[in-house]
């Protein structure tokens, strides 16, 4: 037999055990992804409670990606301090080790295929019966994918006996160890899978590959490669996201330098305890490297965690002007508030033209460096970040001693950002929508998205000059002037939509997402004209403007 078709087959085996690693972390991600959110909430109140948490849900779920993921979520969110969160991955880090002793324990010592072939035959079938989606449908998609990854092992074990037997790869062996921690590094870097490189590195030591001294080097490495998924995910996230990926990667990566430097007596040490095979003693030592992790952390989380804040503090993410004043000086606050409040109402115009695919013509570095250049959900993300930040100076500045009239002008200050934070909201509540029309092969459908941006790129343009300038006599002329336009666009595309000779185009399924679609797209403009009116206008203006007709409440 060829050696270059066992090779074939090994790859095969990795790409069947990461399928089976990806159906289960979907599958477990919707039956029990909100439980686990909560859990490791509540389990956050220490760290001692955190690593825990942390080590649990892994065990359960069988992926450190997924905690880690959740956790920078959680952390974006402002729902878990730094040091904590940090904590849950050093916990996720030895959690993620009992998959490894299952695939140890049964996946090279029992026929395990003779079980796993029924299930995925089964299970897979099934997936044909059951409503998408729904529990016995996850369920399913759960048990295939746990079938998938011992079949996939199978074919790794068989693939890598057969080049053994014909090919001697215990030459490699005298490489320095060094060799062997890049490759658990790149290995695990292009797969995004540490399990997937130590069922690899399990099938080489099982068929007398390589010996148990390169394997722990592997592993080693697979503990700093698993880490650069979470830095992907964090790339186009807000400074906090990108602390947490930071910090995992010094983590797993300190904690590598110091057991490689003491490789050969803890290699001693694992071979003095005695296990079955070397396959157990090479998943001992993997949860020992993340129980030494655990000691050597835990008593410097705290000074870690302040390290970790400190980074990531360019203006890119941030807001341009409050984090420059102290609240209590009154004076400069509210101007600074001003020009914030300007900034922000910007980056909401600009985030609803780049949902349709239009570019606001700003003057430069009038938006956050790169704000563009983000997807949809990476400007959300931040919008979402400046309106938390803009949100805690404002509580600040009003409990700083203050006019009435300055009291007046950050209530309406206040209500601007708060009504361009729904506007944003109701934007991407809608990307599926969007999404749908834009790409619609019915001409009706993408007829009418064309036109929705149209109306949206001109909207902008004219909400975008109106916030830029400084407040006039004209001001109440001008908003008024693109505030008519609103309720008539939105009361003129209800007849259209209910029209009989668009029911007879489109199903009635297209006809509720267009209805859905339009009413978003309403409490966006009304949303957008309540922000400039209270941002452009005196208070007295504002209560005017509000008793004029023709808004839908």
């Amino acid at each position: 037999m060829p050696v270059s078709f066992d090779i074939w087959k090994m790859l095969a085996g990795v790409a069947v055990f990461l399928l089976g690693m990806n159906f289960m972390e979907e599958a477990l991600r919707s039956l029990a992804g909100r439980r686990f959110k909560l859990f490791l909430k509540k389990q956050t109140a220490n760290k001692i409670k955190a690593i825990g948490g942390g080590a649990v849900v892994t065990s359960i779920l069988q992926s450190s990606s997924i905690v880690n993921l959740f956790v920078l979520s959680m952390v974006g969110a402002g729902v878990i301090h730094m040091q904590n969160a940090l904590a849950v991955m050093l916990g996720s880090n030895l959690g993620t080790t009992v998959s490894n002793w299952v695939i140890a324990l049964l996946g090279f010592h029992v026929r395990i295929e003779n079980i796993a072939l029924p299930v995925a035959g089964i299970t897979g079938i099934s997936l044909a019966f059951f409503t998408s989606g729904s529990r016995l449908w996850h369920w399913s998609r759960f048990l295939l994918g746990f079938s998938f990854i011992f079949l996939g092992l199978g074919f790794i074990k068989e693939g890598m006996e057969n080049v053994v037997n014909q090919t001697d790869l215990t030459r490699f062996n005298d490489s320095p160890a060094v060799v062997f921690l890049l490759t658990g590094f790149v290995l695990t870097a292009i797969i995004q899978s540490s399990s997937a490189t130590i069922a690899l590195t399990l099938s080489a030591l099982h068929a007398g590959a390589i010996d148990l001294y390169p394997a722990m080097a592997i592993v080693l490495g697979s503990e700093v490669g698993t880490t650069i998924k979470l830095f992907i995910a964090s790339i186009k996230g807000i400074p906090a996201k990108k602390r947490v990926a930071l910090g995992n990667f010094l983590f797993n990566t300190i904690n590598v330098l110091i057991i490689f430097a003491l490789l050969k007596p803890l290699y001693w040490f694992v071979t003095a305890v005695r296990l079955p095979d070397d396959l157990l003693s090479l998943v001992f030592f993997q949860s020992f490297l993340n129980l030494a992790g655990i000691f050597i952390f835990y008593p410097f989380l705290n000074v870690f965690g302040r390290f970790l804040e400190n980074r990531f503090r360019g203006n890119d993410e941030e807001t341009l002007f409050i984090h420059k004043v102290n609240p209590s000086d009154t004076q400069l606050a509210m101007e600074a508030m001003e020009k914030e409040t300007r900034h922000f109402l910007l980056h909401i115009l600009g985030f609803t033209a780049a949902a349709f695919e239009e570019k606001l013509e700003l003057p430069p570095d009038t938006l956050n460096k790169n704000f563009l250049r983000k997807d949809n959900m990476g400007q959300y993300d931040q919008i979402k970040q400046l309106h938390g930040n803009i949100h805690q100076f404002s509580i600040q500045l009003q409990n700083s001693p203050k006019s009435r009239t300055d009291s007046e002008r950050l209530e309406q200050l206040v209500s601007a950002v708060r009504n361009g934070m729904y506007a944003a909201k109701s934007i991407k509540d809608i990307f599926s929508d969007i999404d749908q029309l834009k790409n619609s092969a019915e001409d009706q459908n993408y007829g009418y998205y064309r036109k929705t941006r149209e109306e949206v790129a001109e909207f902008c343009r004219r909400a975008a000059q109106l916030t830029m300038q400084e407040r006039t006599d004209n001001s109440f002329t001008d908003i008024t002037a693109l505030y008519t336009s609103v309720p008539e666009g939105y009361t003129k595309s209800l007849q259209e939509l209910y029209t009989e000779s668009l029911a007879d185009k489109v199903s009635e399924h297209e006809i509720s997402t267009l209805l859905n679609f339009n009413r978003e797209m309403y409490t966006t403009f009304k949303s957008l004209m309540l922000s400039l009116k209270d941002f452009l206008l005196t208070a007295e203006e504002s209560d005017h403007f509000d008793a004029q007709p023709g808004f839908i409440r």
